[in-house]
């Protein structure tokens, strides 16, 4: 006679909520505290109800993003009541414990042992071979076809306005062999899009004198213009090559060496330059770069060799001391570079920041006149270069597919090679196959367009 099976018990696993605030840099901070937590036995919990605790991954750049950042974790104290406050704005502490002094824990940015840990002890991890399961590739907070891949923290500029080298410190490379090794894993497990961030990915081994590490039997150094070529040669399951587009990219020398990896298809011919301004004195008193005229030759040179190249840039409007005529210099520059999208922000004082002593502050309503023309002029710049797209045949990726209309239609979201997720356009399909998924990447015939978006449809097999 047979023993009886004894059925085993399975402990549940407690639930971790996730509020991540901020930048994409952030977002992979969240993504790795919670793959972290997943493989120490913890669930996830979509909403404050089920949770066991709450992570908030708060942001300080800004004061206002300090205040929303203040707002989230009152709000999940009021929904949940066991909260563990992480990230940028984890420095203010006791800012923090003075206005909610019921959160369990404070941690700093990229503080992924502390967070854990506070996670432990608040709500100690069930254990087990059968909850201690992580998908490969670690979990993501972003769409399956698309993966921010950070390969440096901190940063070592001064800027006069940005307080990030005393909330993160200076630049860290991770090790080259690391990067290519988590990007080789993201793309086997179904990415489609790489998006290269960091505080300044132009300085990446700076630190670490560009160190070379072995990978796949060769020598790699520590890089930008390496480890972008690098990145070229993975392959998806489909044997096809990722897009690899680089973010937050300061304009050295050395960015010249890595337009033509976009003429040969190894990079996504997109760059990410935070010029900031281009008046020489507002570049001065914000401590940036001001060789503005060279970077026009230089733009028009990247331009040559890639003519597809698609250039985003962010500029501050009401800088201290800002003029009348560097805000004009700025708008005729604009006119010149013809940069493809372009965001802009009001200077706003962060606490910590030299800018705030700097004289002759701009009046809010010379802040906002200011940001209301130059928002006028870069949409009037975009909505003509989108114009000259239409009739053209692009290859798209695709981020959301619709569900039928009442005449069986279904219509679909996706991004051209020019578009990075959640900062540029869409461009919007009609008429798609009902096979068609997020993540494909198809070729479709640009139909419209207006100041931001394109219109069109797949190209007929």
């Amino acid at each position: 006679m047979r023993a009886p099976i004894m059925a085993t018990k399975i402990e549940a696993a407690p639930k971790v909520g996730m509020v991540s605030l901020g930048c994409p840099k952030a977002l992979v901070d969240s993504e790795r505290i919670l793959t972290k937590l997943r493989a120490d036995g913890y669930a996830m919990s979509p909403d404050y109800e089920g949770a066991d605790v709450v992570l908030v991954n708060t942001c300080g750049f800004l004061d206002s993003a300090k205040e929303e950042s203040l707002e989230a974790i009152g709000e999940a104290i009021a929904e949940n009541g066991r909260v563990i406050v992480t990230g940028c704005m984890g420095n203010e502490a006791e800012l923090i414990r003075a206005r909610f002094p019921e959160v369990l824990a404070v941690t700093g940015a990229h503080q992924y042992e502390d967070v854990v840990a506070a996670v432990h002890q608040a709500a100690p991890p069930a254990r087990g071979a059968f909850i201690d399961l992580v998908p490969e590739g670690g979990l993501k907070l972003t769409p399956r076809h698309y993966s921010y891949l950070k390969i440096s923290e901190g940063c070592n500029h001064s800027c006069a306005f940005c307080i990030i080298p005393s909330l993160r410190g200076k630049l860290a490379s991770r090790r080259v062999d690391a990067v290519l090794r988590e990007a080789e894993k993201l793309v086997s497990a179904g990415t489609k899009e790489l998006l290269v961030i960091s505080q300044d990915t132009s300085a990446y081994g700076v630190d670490t004198r560009h160190e070379a590490r072995e990978w796949k039997g060769r020598q790699v150094r520590a890089h930008m213009t390496d480890l972008a070529r690098e990145l070229g040669q993975l392959r998806t399951s489909e044997g096809k090559a990722p897009w690899v587009r680089l973010h937050y990219v300061y304009p050295y020398p050395h960015v010249d060496d890595v337009i033509p990896l976009m003429a040969e298809g190894l990079l996504t011919p997109y760059l990410d330059i935070p010029f900031q301004h281009a008046a020489p004195s507002v570049l001065k008193s914000m401590k940036r770069p001001a060789n503005e005229a060279k970077v026009l030759e230089r733009i028009r040179n990247w331009r040559s060799v890639a003519p597809d190249i698609a250039i985003r840039s962010s500029f501050v409007v009401g800088f201290p001391g800002e003029t009348e005529a560097d805000f004009q210099y700025l708008l005729d520059w604009l006119d010149e570079a013809q940069l493809d999208r372009v965001g802009a922000f009001r200077f706003e004082p962060v606490e910590g920041a030299a800018a705030n002593a700097l004289p002759n502050p701009v009046p809010e309503e010379v802040k906002e006149e200011r940001y209301q023309r130059i928002m006028e002029k870069t949409a009037a710049i975009s909505a003509a270069k989108l114009a000259a797209k239409v009739g053209r045949v692009l290859p798209v990726i695709i981020d959301e597919v619709g569900e039928p209309d009442e005449d069986g239609s279904i219509g679909a979201t996706a991004r051209s090679q020019a578009d990075a997720p959640e900062i540029d356009g869409n461009v919007f399909l009609r008429d798609v196959p009902a096979h068609l998924q997020s993540g494909d990447i198809v070729e479709v015939t640009i139909e419209d367009a207006d100041e931001h978006d394109l219109f069109g449809a797949l190209v007929a097999n």
